[in-house]
């Protein structure tokens, strides 16, 4: 037999060794695809100029990027993560936003997020959100003004989401209502009700609740349509673009915080929550499915992708039931993109070979 160290004439290469055939911009690309149906669906509810606050969006952010880019004598385009950052910023904007402010979350997305910190996959937190979020504390009233359903003419009236508005009615509430369905009701919300052609779908879900699966309540442009947005994550699921263990994580511990404690607000007992009107109502399908799960912001092994989908679901639970926004889930993904690296540090596997210190 012949010495494998005289006939072997090979050599061994640096990792990866299998390459799967995606790449950053085939990714960034079935993302926005995937998430293309719903931005079309906010357009149809809100109007032609909610259409141009996703262009502009996406422009500024395209623009920031190549000019900050060019000044590094470098070409980032080629990726398309520009082209995403800017449609989620333009899906996290209500409908009448002044078109400059877009243009100012994608300045400091693209710029101060990401650029800053060297670019794609360098960003310490999801720069679309921060772009948001940043937008939320700095033009508060823009941010929180809202725009009824299907009023596209120069006289559409403007209101609070369905989120804002228990929120606010129950700071003086007293008595005891079921749940927030009920609290609308009782107000006389006026929670809009599904136009004819779609009202063979409102059976999937009965009643209000139908309106707010398909979408047709106030709020940010790109995050009303339950069903649009979960029908593109299953492609993104699939493929393997996203990781299950985050969204699922996410959303169930925030489902179980709000079945335990939801109803207190209104009075009533523990195990009384309303966790479809909750899971429905805000931003959560968005953020959970669309941008909890970015890959550079998030954990790199499951059980720290478990860890920081729970921590998110507390936090927007936190927050939406006793802090004073009616929303949390922006702030909550971006707390939990704080301690991204702290959680890959305590969730780190065991390079193979090594046994953990004292289990000799």
């Amino acid at each position: 037999m012949a010495d494998a160290k005289t006939t072997w004439s090979g050599h061994v290469t640096v990792s990866p060794h299998l390459h799967e055939g995606s790449s950053t911009a085939r990714i960034m690309i079935s993302v926005i695809l995937c998430l293309l149906p719903a931005g079309a669906w906010g357009v149809f509810l809100f109007g032609l100029y909610s259409l141009y606050v996703i262009l502009v969006s996406i422009a500024a952010c395209v623009l920031t990027e190549f000019v900050i880019a060019r000044l590094l004598g470098r070409f980032t385009l080629n990726d398309w993560s520009a082209v995403l950052t800017g449609l989620l910023i333009g899906y996290n904007m209500p409908p009448s936003v002044p078109l400059y402010l877009p243009v100012i979350a994608s300045v400091f997305a693209i710029g101060v997020v990401k650029m800053a910190f060297g670019g794609l996959g360098r960003n310490w937190m999801n720069p679309a959100l921060a772009g948001r979020v940043f937008l939320t504390f700095s033009w508060t009233g823009f941010m929180t003004t809202w725009k009824t359903p299907l009023t596209w003419g120069s006289d559409a009236v403007t209101s609070a989401t369905v989120l804002g508005y228990v929120k606010a009615g129950l700071v003086d509430y007293q008595g005891s209502i079921r749940g927030p369905i009920e609290f609308l009701a009782a107000k006389g919300y006026p929670l809009p009700d599904l136009p004819a052609f779609l009202s063979p779908l409102g059976r999937l879900l009965p009643g209000r609740y139908g309106a707010l699966f398909l979408g047709n309540i106030p709020g940010c442009i790109g995050e009303v349509s339950a069903l649009l947005l979960l029908l593109g994550s299953i492609y993104l699921l699939v493929k393997k673009i996203i990781a299950w263990e985050i969204p699922v994580s996410y959303i169930g511990s925030f489902a179980l915080l709000i079945w335990f404690l939801g109803g207190r607000p209104f009075g009533a007992g523990v195990f009384t929550g309303d966790v479809l009107f909750h899971l429905l109502a805000g931003g959560l399908v968005l953020g959970a499915l669309y941008m909890a799960t970015d890959m550079v912001s998030s954990p790199l092994n499951r059980s720290g992708m478990i860890i920081y989908g729970v921590g998110a679901g507390f936090l927007t639970f936190l927050i939406r039931i006793y802090g004073s926004f009616p929303e949390g889930v922006s702030l909550a993904i971006i707390i939990m993109n704080m301690f991204v690296p702290l959680i890959n540090r305590m969730t780190h596997p065991v390079v193979f070979g090594y046994v953990k210190e004292g289990k000799e």
